[in-house]
């Protein structure tokens, strides 16, 4: 039979294209097929992708682990840091109110409170004790142990308070807190005019400023009289009172500031409120005014001791000495005078609605230089004639305490001839300070109607006075530095 020499070429090309499609089997026809030999440009081997796979795989995992890990470590650190503040906030929480405590106590014992040390540790004037139990959650706790170094301060001594505040957990170290807290009495005059209700000038010309008698703060040196030259504008006249009555400035020239409990001050047209730096086209200083005043009015309690006299005679006292005296009441009238040596404490016993002073006609109370005079009363007093002579630069060296516990249960009219220099610590009186002279101090009382045509000097001194006052914060500090509480500790013999 002929052979077709197309068809054998034919299947020669086909079969030759399988050949080079598929690897050739062994010639045995029975077997896996051969896998060609590696090189000269041949396939990988087929593990080989699998294990660069597994590499790139494994070395993702690992900075996948190590940002978590970071990512933890952060949040970790986060928390820790988190509760080291909050055990900050709280130990000097702890501060706070471990001071809170000794001052406390140190007002106690002005007030003179038997147990007001009662639960301290004493030894000498100093006197130490420790608050601890303190439960702050998640097993933290607190103590705060607190030092005074003088629980019998004497006139015009500061006492300091050391309150060291300690806050710890299991899985943190203590975080300590320690504060030092200067203390001094707190002035009942440190405004000029205070009144819980209202505050009236009424007179046609008036005016209010201020000067220091006192401006080195050093009682040996001579006493600054007031003057021009000396004139300045911290007086404040205040009121703690919302109503819209709480202080009438009318025509009053006001050389410092204004303070009411919620409502502006009525200024009439020729009144003003100012200041040194206040503009010359400004009449009203909205700097010097403001309308969010709040003031305690602690009632004050006369002495229980001195001298019983059944009546005043001319003289009372002995120069260059300090008495104190007890007796109804004082009556001068015609050309009577009272005239104070020494300095005098003097108790009225005249019961509230009674009348504890009166001075009218000529009658007048003679205080020379040198001399002092501090009187208590819960009964009306009207000092009227000459009213009182007071001889003296400084106006502290009259004091005027209204005992009077019923709001509005007391009047004080007082009228300066010339010039009226004193204190008046009345908060249930209403006082009225009548004359058309100077009249220099400062007044606390529930009502102040200031009548004529006066000019009050408030004297900034006053602020400094502290005579039976209780205790207040003046200044306070944080102790932050290993060699601040070293010192510290040193300085008052803490352990």
């Amino acid at each position: 039979m002929a052979c077709d020499d197309s068809n054998v070429l034919a299947s020669e090309v086909r079969t030759g294209d399988r050949a080079r499609r598929r690897p050739v089997l062994a010639s045995s026809g029975v077997g896996p097929p051969q896998r060609p030999a590696s090189g000269g440009g041949g396939r990988l081997h087929p593990g080989s992708d699998r294990g660069a796979v597994l590499i790139v795989a494994l070395l993702v995992a690992a900075l996948i682990a190590l940002a978590l890990g970071s990512y933890v470590n952060l949040n970790l650190s986060s928390a820790r840091l988190a509760k080291r503040t909050f055990h900050r906030a709280a130990a000097f929480g702890l501060a706070e109110a471990g001071a809170e405590e000794a001052l406390w106590s140190f007002n106690q014992a002005n007030a003179l409170a038997p147990n007001a040390w009662a639960d301290w540790t004493r030894n000498g004037p100093t006197a130490w004790r420790k608050f601890n139990r303190f439960d702050f959650g998640n097993n933290s706790t607190g103590n705060v142990r607190v030092y005074v170094d003088n629980t019998t301060p004497g006139a015009g001594v500061r006492p300091t308070i050391v309150a060291l505040a300690s806050v710890e957990s299991p899985d943190s170290g203590p975080v300590e807190q320690m504060l030092e807290i200067i203390l001094q009495r707190r002035s009942p005059f440190s405004s000029g005019l205070l009144a819980k209700k209202s505050i009236a000038f009424s007179g046609a010309r008036a005016s209010a400023d201020s000067w220091n008698s006192d401006p080195d703060a050093d009682p040996a040196t001579p006493a600054i009289a007031y003057g021009m030259l000396v004139r300045n504008d911290k007086v404040h006249v205040a009121s703690g009172s919302v109503l819209n009555t709480a202080v009438l400035v009318n025509n009053a020239a006001v050389w410092g500031s204004v303070s009411t409990g919620g409502s502006e001050p009525e200024v009439g047209p020729q009144g003003s409120i100012r200041g040194k730096d206040t503009p010359d086209d400004v009449r009203i200083d909205p700097n010097r005014v403001a309308t969010d005043f709040v003031a305690e009015f602690p009632n004050v309690t006369a002495p229980t001791d001195g001298i019983y006299l059944a009546k005043v005679g001319p003289f009372l006292g002995f120069p260059g000495l300090t008495t104190k005296w007890r007796c109804p009441g004082i009556v001068l009238k015609g050309n009577e005078t009272l005239t104070i040596l020494g300095h005098v404490t003097l108790v009225l016993t005249a019961g509230p609605g009674t009348s504890g002073i009166s001075v009218t006609g000529n009658a007048a109370i003679l205080i020379p230089p040198g001399s002092s005079l501090a009187i208590h009363t819960e009964a009306d007093i009207k000092i009227g004639g000459n009213g009182v002579a007071n001889a003296n630069v400084q106006p502290i060296s009259l004091r005027i305490f209204g005992t009077n516990t019923r709001p509005g249960g007391q009047d004080i009219d007082l009228v300066g001839r010339g010039a009226l220099k004193a204190t008046v610590y009345a908060p249930n009186a209403a006082v009225t300070l009548n004359g058309n002279g100077d009249m220099m101090g400062a007044v606390v009382a529930e009502t102040i109607t200031l009548t004529g045509e006066a000019d009050f000097h408030y004297d900034e001194a006053l602020a400094l006075y502290d005579e039976g006052q209780p205790f207040g914060v003046s200044r306070w500090r944080m102790l932050a530095t290993a060699e601040e509480r070293e010192r510290h500790r040193q300085a008052l013999g803490l352990p």
